[in-house]
């Protein structure tokens, strides 16, 4: 049995770093209890205005209520869509890399093409404003109207 021996210097320095890590994580959690405490004060007392700064009591709220309104069936849906967005983005592209490799003249007809493309800003690449991410039946605004008076649930 090797028993590590250490200096009462070493033990000291070894307590002393402890403690110091301890005040830190100490201080740190009473900045942001004295933060929140007074984000919360001055909510209340209207000196901020909490509907575009909210507060601490609405946010925790809010997050304790999030399993209501379907969250899970939300979040399952947008990583359903993002997956099967990236599976046929990556197929798609990696089918036109083949050709192009494979077809010396298809890439030089494409090169100018492809590089306006690729300098464009990826959402002016979107195929429709109208289906983006959105229901038939939902509500949204277009061209500065409400659909409420375009919507046909046939």
């Amino acid at each position: 049995m090797n028993k590590l021996v250490m200096s009462k210097e070493r033990k000291k320095y070894l307590k002393h770093i402890k403690y110091k890590q301890f005040m830190i994580w100490i201080t740190q959690i009473a900045i942001l209890v004295i933060f929140l405490g007074i984000w919360e004060i001055l909510a209340n007392q209207k000196i901020i205005d909490s509907f575009i700064m909210s507060q601490p009591s609405r946010i925790a709220d809010t997050l304790i209520n999030l399993g209501s309104n379907d969250l899970m069936k939300h979040i399952g849906i947008t990583v359903y869509e993002t997956v099967i967005g990236f599976l046929l983005g990556t197929g798609l592209g990696i089918v036109m890399a083949i050709i192009l490799w494979w077809s010396d003249f298809l890439s030089k007809v494409a090169e100018p093409y492809l590089v306006v493309l690729n300098s464009l800003p990826k959402v002016a690449l979107r195929t429709s404003y109208y289906y983006m991410g959105r229901s038939r039946y939902a509500s949204y605004y277009r061209n500065g109207n409400s659909n409420f008076s375009h919507c046909n649930h046939s």
